[in-house]
């Protein structure tokens, strides 16, 4: 904050209650550095965009978030090798008593919607005073369906914050 940064804040696996956390300790560091002109404050989300007509796509993107975070933790837990630069995530039973890692709780913790459903949330997020909004599809799918995801974001998502 001190040297006039711009900031990103990355909410991982945590609800919109994490956002507004978030934003409380960048304002908090704003206030301990007066004189200091307001830097942006950017959100970084796993987003996945699905049709109005494809009430069950939402699994898609929540599938592949759960995935990987799964590959993440075997990453991390660093006790397999990869193969051919790629490690299999961790086993679902692992994360059984993890109710983070639930289908139904990734959709509501992370960017997972049809595109008014999306363009509600990135609006609560304004009115947080959140700057700007970064889409994070590195989430395993195949690109394809991130390719379909992010043309429905920029097709029906973008043009609402002209």
């Amino acid at each position: 904050m001190a040297n006039g940064c711009n900031v990103m804040v990355t909410p991982l696996m945590k609800g919109d209650e994490e956002v507004v956390d978030l934003r409380n300790k960048f304002e908090t560091a704003l206030a301990n550095n007066p004189g200091i002109p307001r830097p942006q404050l950017m959100v970084l989300r796993h987003t996945h965009v699905h049709a109005e007509d494809d009430p069950e796509g939402w699994k898609v993107g929540a599938t592949a978030i759960n995935r990987f975070y799964r590959t993440f933790d075997a990453w991390f837990g660093n006790k397999q090798a990869p193969v051919d630069g790629f490690l299999a995530p961790s086993p679902e039973e692992k994360f059984a008593e993890r109710p983070e890692f639930e289908l139904e709780n990734i959709r509501k913790n992370t960017m997972i919607g049809t595109p008014e459903q999306i363009i509600a949330r990135i609006r609560h997020y304004q009115e947080l005073g959140v700057d700007e909004f970064s889409f994070w599809c590195d989430n395993g799918l195949s690109h394809e369906e991130k390719r379909k995801s992010l043309k429905l974001f920029i097709d029906q998502v973008i043009p609402a914050f002209r």
